[in-house]
C-alpha cells in the first residue's frame, strides 16, 4: 500500500504535457485487433494495468500479441479464430474487459470462466449478461449471471432490439460484440448517447454500423478487417490535469493530443460553464477519433447545475468536477448520477467523505452530491483512494490548494489509467 505526500507549489502548475492514451480506445484497438483478419499496429497504446488485463485474456484466447517500446502489433485470429483458454480469464480491476469480452465470448461456443479482483466482484454484471441471455448464449455465476465469477458458452445467437435501462458504452458495445455473429440485425437503443468508440472504430476495422440518434444496428455476418489504430490522449485523464491548472494560482497548462470525440466532451461542456480560461485548437489531421491541443489558465470559476444527457459523456471525470466545484463561487449540483455508485467504489460516498475529510463542504445526495464552493479553504489531511484510480488522481489534486500537505494512501490504484501522474504533476511544478 504505497503512500503519496501532495503539496501546494510554490508558484503555479506551468508546462506542456501529453496524457496517456486512451483507455477505452486501447481496450478496443487490442480487442478488435485481435478478432480482425491480418495485423493490426496500436501506437499510442495506453499501459496501464486495466488495459494490459485486457492483452493478458486475448493472449489466453490464442492471440500473437507483442509489445515494443512504440507499438502494440496485434497478429488477429479472426472471430473464428480464438482458441478455448486452459484456465480462467483474470480481468483484474477492469469492467471494460470484462463486459466486452463478455460480448466476444458469447459468439464463442467453446467454455470461459472470467473472474476479476474484490472490485469487480462487486459490480453488476446482469446489464450486459442479461441482453447476451436473451441473445441465446448460455451465462451463469453468482446470483444467475449477475456477479462474477461469471461462466459463458455462446454459440447460435440471435438478433434482438434491445432498449438499455441505461446509457452505458460497455452494455451497448458488449451486445453490438455479440452482435457480430447472430442471425439477423440486433438494434441497441439508450436513453441517451453513451461514448461511441466502438462504433467509430469497428467502421475503421470495415464492419457496417448504422447509428441513427440513441440507437445503434448492426447486421450479423460481418468479419473484421485488420487497420492501424492511433490511440490519442485520453480526455478522463486529461481532465484532471485541466482541473489542476484551472483551480492551481498562476498556471498555464497545456495537454497535446487529447481526444475530444462529442461522445467524451462533457468535461470540457462543464469547464466553460463554470467559466474557466481555456483554449482548444482542434486538430485537423486526426483521422476516426478528433483531437486537440487545450490550454488551460488559473480561473475564476462558478457553481452550475450538471445533469440530464450531460452525465454519460462525463461520468468518469465527476470526481475530477467535485475538486473543481469546491474552489467555485456558489453552488454546483451534480444528479442523475446514479451510476457512479456502481464504479471502482461508490463515487458518491467516497468522493463526499474524502472531500469532508479535508474540510470541503459537501453532501451526498441519491444521484449526486452538492458542493457549496468557497466557503473555507481545504485543510490537508489523510485520505485514501480506496483503489479507485480516479478517486485517488482527485484527492491528489486537493495537495496543490489545501492550506497543509495531503497525504494520499493507495496511491497504487492509480497505475490503472495515469501511470505517470505524479511524475506529470512534479513536471508542472518545476516549470
Amino acid at each position: 500500500m504505497l503512500e503519496t505526500v501532495i503539496n501546494k507549489p510554490n508558484t503555479g502548475l506551468v508546462g506542456t504535457i501529453t496524457v496517456p492514451g486512451d483507455k477505452s480506445i486501447s481496450h478496443r484497438a487490442v480487442m478488435f485487433g485481435s478478432i480482425a483478419n491480418g495485423t493490426t499496429e496500436i501506437t499510442g497504446f495506453l499501459k496501464g494495468e486495466d488495459c494490459l488485463s485486457t492483452i493478458r485474456c486475448m493472449r489466453q484466447l490464442g492471440v500473437n500479441i507483442e509489445e515494443k517500446e512504440d507499438k502494440i502489433i496485434v497478429h488477429g485470429k479472426g472471430l473464428d479464430g480464438l482458441q478455448e483458454p486452459e484456465e480462467v480469464l483474470d480481468v483484474g480491476n477492469s469492467g471494460t474487459t470484462i463486459r466486452l469480452l463478455s460480448g466476444i465470448l458469447a459468439t464463442q461456443s467453446f467454455s470461459n470462466v472470467l473472474v476479476g479482483d474484490d472490485s469487480i466482484a462487486k459490480r453488476p454484471m446482469g446489464r450486459v449478461t442479461g441482453p447476451l441471455k436473451m441473445m441465446n448464449a448460455f451465462i451463469d455465476g453468482r446470483d444467475q449471471g449477475q456477479l462474477t465469477p461469471l461462466f459463458i458458452r455462446g454459440g447460435n445467437l440471435n438478433a434482438i432490439n434491445y432498449v438499455s435501462p441505461v446509457a452505458s458504452a460497455q452494455v451497448k458495445s458488449a451486445i453490438i460484440l455479440a452482435s457480430l455473429r447472430a442471425n439477423g440485425t440486433t438494434k441497441v437503443t439508450e436513453p441517451y448517447r453513451s461514448r461511441d468508440h466502438t462504433e467509430r472504430m469497428l467502421k475503421a476495422f470495415q464492419v457496417d454500423v448504422e447509428v441513427s440518434g440513441n440507437t445503434v444496428a448492426i447486421k450479423g455476418g460481418h468479419d473484421l478487417v485488420a487497420t492501424n489504430v492511433h490511440v490519442p490522449g485520453d480526455i478522463s485523464s486529461a481532465a484532471f490535469m485541466l482541473v489542476a491548472g484551472a483551480i492551481t494560482k498562476n498556471s498555464k497548462v497545456i495537454l497535446n493530443n487529447v481526444g475530444v470525440n462529442p461522445t467524451r466532451t462533457g468535461i470540457i461542456d462543464v469547464l466553460e460553464k463554470m467559466g474557466a480560461d481555456m483554449d482548444i485548437e482542434y486538430d485537423q489531421t486526426s483521422s476516426f477519433e478528433p483531437t486537440a491541443t487545450i490550454t488551460m489558465k488559473s480561473s475564476s470559476l462558478n457553481g452550475i447545475t450538471i445533469d440530464g444527457d450531460l452525465i454519460p459523456r462525463l461520468i468518469d471525470e465527476i470526481p475530477a468536477i467535485a475538486v473543481l466545484a469546491t474552489q467555485a463561487e456558489g453552488t454546483t449540483v451534480i444528479k442523475d448520477a446514479a451510476e457512479l455508485k456502481v464504479k471502482e467504489t461508490n463515487r458518491i460516498d467516497t468522493m463526499v467523505n474524502q472531500l469532508k475529510a479535508l474540510g470541503a463542504n459537501i453532501r451526498a445526495t441519491d444521484d449526486g452530491m452538492i458542493i457549496e464552493g468557497q466557503t473555507k479553504p481545504l485543510t490537508g489531511g489523510e485520505v485514501n483512494s480506496f483503489g479507485d484510480h480516479r478517486v485517488g488522481m482527485a484527492m491528489a489534486l486537493c495537495g496543490l490548494i489545501s492550506d497543509s500537505p495531503v497525504q494520499l494512501i493507495n496511491t497504487e490504484a492509480i497505475n490503472v489509467s495515469y501511470p505517470k501522474f505524479f511524475e506529470h504533476l512534479e513536471m508542472l511544478k518545476q516549470k
